[in-house]
């Protein structure tokens, strides 16, 4: 595909009537957005090492905003604005993506357990107290998975989970003579991890929110070391 015949500058407005966004002339910034595309497509595999050059180059010489959404109208980050707003993250996981048992027991009978620091965050954890007190803190953890559900059980105890302000955060359970609270969170990244929190809180007390100041950085660095790898493989 030739992108340079498709992406010639197009005719002026008529004198007298304001041009379309398409027509507008393209600001550094425009370029800088459209390249930033193009990259994360190169390293995602979605082009080879000619086509990105070839569009970069394509993208350094358009005039207009319309001749630079030709060289990224097949790339699904083009339409990232418009997908995100209209999938909500669902209240519930997807079905079959979380496994049946725990991957991951966090135990406090009269006593603490805690999680927390650098650790990867399992896609099924169970979390257990009982005259005691379980802290999950998924502020610095890694997410290797988009779903993650954390059960929750206190009895005469607490259970407490603290995630990164970039995730989202959903909850379903239930106190009886105890607190049962999850602060819903929705993450403006498409690609940020979901955290599902269920349980119950018996005479004790469960709850989940964010973390204030605490970001997940993988998602990002992983995008980072990928653009990186794929352009010192081509250079």
């Amino acid at each position: 595909m030739d992108l340079h015949k498709h992406a010639q500058p197009q005719d002026a407005a008529p004198r007298g009537t304001a041009p379309r966004v398409s027509e507008m002339r393209a600001s550094d910034a425009d370029r800088d957005r459209i390249t930033d595309m193009l990259r994360e497509a190169l390293a995602e595999g979605r082009l080879t090492a000619e086509e990105h050059a070839e569009r970069v180059e394509g993208v350094l010489t358009a005039r207009t905003v319309g001749e630079l959404d030709v060289f990224v109208r097949d790339l699904p980050a083009a339409h990232a604005g418009r997908d995100t707003a209209s999938a909500p993250v669902p209240d519930r996981p997807t079905a079959g993506a979380i496994p049946a048992d725990p991957d991951e027991n966090v135990v406090a009978v009269f006593s603490s357990a805690v999680r927390k620091g650098r650790w990867r965050a399992s896609r099924r954890i169970h979390a257990y107290a009982v005259f005691g007190s379980v802290e999950i803190d998924l502020s610095e953890a890694v997410f290797e998975h988009q779903q993650v559900v954390i059960k929750a059980f206190s009895v005469f105890g607490s259970v407490e989970v603290r995630v990164p302000e970039n995730v989202s955060l959903r909850g379903a359970g239930g106190g009886v003579l105890g607190n049962f609270e999850v602060h819903a969170l929705d993450s403006a990244e498409a690609e940020a991890p979901v955290v599902y929190v269920d349980g119950w809180a018996v005479l004790g007390s469960v709850e989940a929110r964010p973390k204030r100041g605490k970001l997940v950085a993988d998602i990002l660095d992983r995008v980072h070391r990928k653009v990186d790898k794929g352009l010192r493989k081509h250079l």
